[in-house]
């Protein structure tokens, strides 16, 4: 009762952090377009107590396994507000405090100091994509881990982060000088950063299995039909989701652009380097997955042939028996017929002492 009640407390408060983030950055949007129509985006954040009430009647520990739809509708509201707000940022060309006007009117009936109404759209918008991340990995802390160990949660919050440090550096290249006022490099962007944020609600952790334990069990081979663990499944992920389009958004940067900086020039390195050490990662444990394989079938031979071994080693056995059986039987026969002979002798030596005497 105790357990439930806990896992109660902590997905609601999870769920009010990515809600109370969420209508802030709605808020905004609303605030610099000027237009009450787009609170629709908060669609996504209404449905997570919809999507609470499901998780807690349907789970067993709170949370599902290998997708979290708790922040997948967070991002249904983030990403599209972080898109018109970027948008906005990148259409406006007029000063920076002359876009206030539509903001403020709004600003006037709502409690806020005065410090955070005088941002401008450009610290505003870095903000909202800062804290965003935050949010990410604090929610995914607080939710309930589900059927996580302690360590797996730890090192899924540990990946969270590098990949949030790698992603807000695309934000980074709108403001490059070569690149601030093209349209397709910011759509080009967006684009990789709203792809690279679909891995937060996918919960796979680099686990192997676990040590200390026989590589040889009697186990059937169907339990090995999986092609790939779970850390293959994971860096795979990670490369085609976040490291191998960053890699080309930044090489695209530097050639076609001409973004040619020493944080650019860095992160185009770490980029390569990342996507090396992954691929090599996953021939290393392909490799030591096929071994395992290997030596699982080569077990499984072995327990199969003991069966037979077993039976032809009983077959032997009945065989020998039945040998000294029929032994046995061939020695009683000689003995008797030895026995009937020594009798028949012994009779005949009489028979002859009889007449002999008979004859004195």
């Amino acid at each position: 009762m105790m357990c439930c009640l806990l896992n109660f407390l902590l997905a609601l408060l999870s769920r009010f952090l990515f809600a109370v983030h969420g209508v802030m950055t709605v808020w905004r949007v609303v605030a610099v377009k000027g237009e009450p129509l787009y609170w629709l985006l908060l669609t996504g954040v209404a449905l997570l107590g919809v999507e609470m009430a499901v998780t807690l009647k349907c789970t067993r520990n709170a949370e599902w396994k290998w997708f979290s739809p708790m922040v997948f509708l967070y991002l249904s509201t983030v990403i599209p507000s972080i898109w018109f707000l970027e948008l906005s940022l990148l259409q406006s060309k007029l000063p920076v405090n002359n876009s206030s006007g539509p903001e403020l009117h709004l600003l006037a009936h709502i409690p806020i100091t005065a410090g955070i109404v005088e941002l401008d759209p450009e610290n505003w918008v870095a903000g909202l994509e800062q804290t965003m991340l935050i949010v990410l990995v604090l929610g995914r802390w607080l939710m309930p881990k589900g059927d996580m160990s302690r360590d797996q949660l730890s090192q899924l919050l540990m990946v969270y982060v590098g990949l949030g440090a790698d992603i807000l550096d695309i934000f980074d290249t709108f403001r490059e000088p070569e690149v601030k006022t093209n349209w397709a490099v910011v759509i080009i962007g967006l684009s990789i950063f709203s792809w690279a944020l679909m891995q937060f609600p996918l919960v796979l952790t680099q686990t192997g299995p676990p040590k200390g334990g026989r590589l040889c069990c009697p186990a059937s081979p169907s339990s090995f039909v999986s092609c790939c663990s779970s850390e293959v499944w994971s860096l795979l992920l990670t490369v085609g989701i976040q490291d191998g389009p960053f890699l080309l958004y930044r090489l695209y940067l530097m050639v076609q652009e001409q973004v040619l900086n020493q944080l650019m020039i860095f992160f185009t390195c770490k980029n390569i380097l990342i996507v090396l050490l992954e691929l090599y990662r996953i021939f290393v444990v392909q490799c030591e997955q096929q071994a395992k394989e290997s030596g699982l079938e080569g077990c499984a031979a072995r327990v199969l042939r003991c069966p037979t071994q077993r039976g032809s080693g009983e077959e032997e056995k009945q065989e020998e028996a039945g040998r000294e059986e029929c032994c046995g039987q061939q020695s009683c026969h000689t003995d008797m017929d030895g026995g009937t002979e020594r009798e028949e002798d012994q009779r005949g030596v009489q028979v002859e002492k009889g007449l002999k005497c008979r004859e004195a």
